[in-house]
């Protein structure tokens, strides 16, 4: 445990001033932490909570955590008890009884972190830890990504200083300092991965492989340092970021596969925190380079993957209420889902602005509408002779399919007048007889 203190100053895991709670369990990983981080806060000027989740797994879950209320309060550390329900969660989302319980936990770790009661979370990994992270995730088909293993410092909230610090040091720091803790019973539960990784597979690798932890760890920081070098070469200038969208252009898939993977990664990591697996990097590149324009793929977390003309599209789609009717007038409307339009009566012709319209007031009937597209919209777009089927200038357009619905058109009965932020129909359009002008515009929301 010597060189812990600079393992967390090396990493600068710690500010002077800052919260640090730690996720403790009772069990010994967790209780070495707490202990020691609590040792060396008064000489370092960071304050120590304790944070204890009972994810209500096993009969014993509710004892451990008041061992670790007991000790906090003898230790004079203070503590923060939360009731998981990951069986529930698992249940209700379909998820392993392991992913749920890391769902609720870090569920609340950012709760914690967003109200302002904790600056950072310290977690107990440990060397041994991320020898076994580094051989399950390698298992479970990992690139050289997977391969490095955890980091020291994650998202600048969550902090390991233990994870330079071989079991061996713990143990001995546990009966040097008269340290006790819980034992989980489902430690040895094998049908867990890790602690097949942990129990199994592990102990018949030291068995023939000397200093096999610390050589995996050593592994995983050189994947490391190979892996930040390429991510360093991936352009996302191109990439276009939405709400609840992102955009990804289509020739960006023909890179070399190393860029592409981790341009991939860098996307999905802005939707979901784990659950993306390198199956899922090879669907999206295959999908990508050989789906049809509108093709869909679903992935993990209710992601979706659209091709859409020139872009592959990543997101989660949300349904969006397209019955409304709002009656053509001047001023501001408001459309939920898609923005604000704001139409202003005028006398002066200038040339129209970006995301401008500019129409002709009089050949407005007074039953305009704006609305969302119908079976049998027809459109006469401006400079066309002739009408054609309201789809069908979508699909000329390239007008993604999730997004037909969401656009709002200004119509009399079947007939489109406007294509918000598109297109005028011809019938509106200024000429040289126009004396009164609509100048509309549009401000969209990220979609």
């Amino acid at each position: 445990m010597d060189n812990v203190l600079e393992f967390i100053k090396s990493n600068n895991m710690i500010k002077p001033g800052e919260i640090v709670g730690v996720a403790c369990s009772g069990g010994r990983d967790s209780m070495c932490l707490l202990h020691y981080l609590n040792s060396i806060k008064a000489d370092n000027d960071f304050e120590v909570v304790a944070v204890n989740i009972d994810h209500g797994i096993r009969p014993n879950s509710a004892l451990d955590t008041e061992f670790v209320m007991d000790y906090c309060k003898k230790n004079n550390i203070r503590a923060y008890k939360f009731k998981g329900e990951a069986l529930k969660v698992a249940k209700e989302e379909g998820l392993t009884v392991e992913q749920a319980a890391r769902k609720v936990r870090y569920g609340v770790f950012e709760t914690l972190v967003n109200k302002g009661l904790v600056d950072k979370i310290a977690l107990a990994h440990h060397l041994n830890d991320q020898a076994e992270t580094v051989i399950l995730n390698i298992l479970r088909g990992a690139g050289i990504h997977g391969a490095r293993g955890m980091e020291p410092v994650r998202n600048g909230i969550y902090i390991r200083p233990l994870l330079n610090t071989p079991r061996e040091e713990i143990m001995a720091y546990l009966d040097e300092n008269n340290l006790e803790y819980v034992e989980d019973e489902t430690n040895q539960d094998t049908t867990y991965s890790r602690n097949y990784i942990r129990n199994i597979i592990m102990p018949a690798f030291r068995k023939h492989f000397k200093s096999v932890d610390k050589n995996i760890v050593n592994f995983a920081s050189l994947c490391a340092k190979d892996d930040d070098f390429i991510t360093s070469q991936v352009n996302m200038d191109g990439v276009l970021t939405g709400k609840d969208i992102i955009r990804i252009p289509l020739s960006y898939f023909y890179q070399n596969e190393s860029i592409v993977v981790r341009m991939l990664m860098k996307v999905f990591s802005k939707f979901v925190k784990q659950d993306i697996e390198s199956k899922h990097i090879k669907m999206v590149q295959q999908f990508a380079l050989e789906a049809r324009n509108g093709n869909v793929i679903s992935l993990p977390n209710k992601l979706k993957v659209m091709k859409e003309y020139d872009y592959i599209a990543i997101g989660k789609i949300k349904k969006k209420d397209v019955s409304s009717n709002y009656p053509f007038r001047s001023g501001k409307l408001r459309i939920e889902g898609y923005g604000t339009i704001r139409s202003t009566s005028s006398k002066v012709l200038t040339e129209p602005k970006p995301h401008q319209h500019i129409v002709d007031s009089d050949r407005i009937p007074t039953t305009a509408e704006w609305r969302f597209r119908r079976d049998g919209d027809v459109f006469s777009p401006l400079g066309l002779n002739g009408t054609k089927k309201l789809n069908d200038y979508f699909i000329d357009k390239k007008v993604p399919k999730r997004l037909r619905d969401t656009i709002p058109v200004l119509a009399v009965d079947n007939n489109i007048l406007i294509v918000a932020d598109i297109e005028i129909a011809d019938e509106i359009k200024v000429t040289d007889d126009t004396i009164h002008f609509y100048k509309i515009n549009y401000e969209k929301d990220l979609i």
